[in-house]
């Protein structure tokens, strides 16, 4: 049975940032996202074509991702406005890496990158623990 783990509204939000990735990288499609940011959207041909992909790529994450305890929306907005300082890592139980990510920047940079391409796999496993 699957839960409702991602929201449509902000992946359009984000789908209007679209040409950095962001919505890609929210519905857990990192190889995309990076290509995305690397080539504004392909060109904008893809930002515009995934305009109609969202609900699909909402569904196969309710499919793909463990609902819970844990909020993915909550987690990602942690980890997209304050995950330098590792405030999403805090959030999901992870106070060691939570104080190493405030302390050192998200290991300057490169482990807060990493989380973007992993945060959805990190909620999942938390709420599968947690169940």
């Amino acid at each position: 049975m699957s839960t409702d783990t991602h929201s449509k509204a902000i992946g359009y939000i984000l789908w209007i940032f679209g040409f950095t990735g962001a919505h890609r990288f929210y519905y857990g499609r990192p190889v995309t996202g990076t290509i995305w940011l690397l080539t504004a959207g392909l060109l904008g041909i893809g930002w515009l074509i995934d305009l109609f992909l969202i609900p699909s790529m909402d569904k196969q994450c309710d499919f793909r991702y463990t609902g819970g305890k844990y909020d993915y929306n909550l987690a990602w907005i942690f980890q997209t406005f304050l995950g330098l300082f590792g405030i999403h890592r805090f959030y999901l139980g992870k106070i060691g890496t939570g104080i190493l990510w405030m302390l050192t920047g998200g290991l300057f940079g490169f482990g807060w990158l990493y989380d973007f391409c992993t945060l959805n796999e990190q909620v999942s496993i938390r709420n599968s623990q947690a169940n």
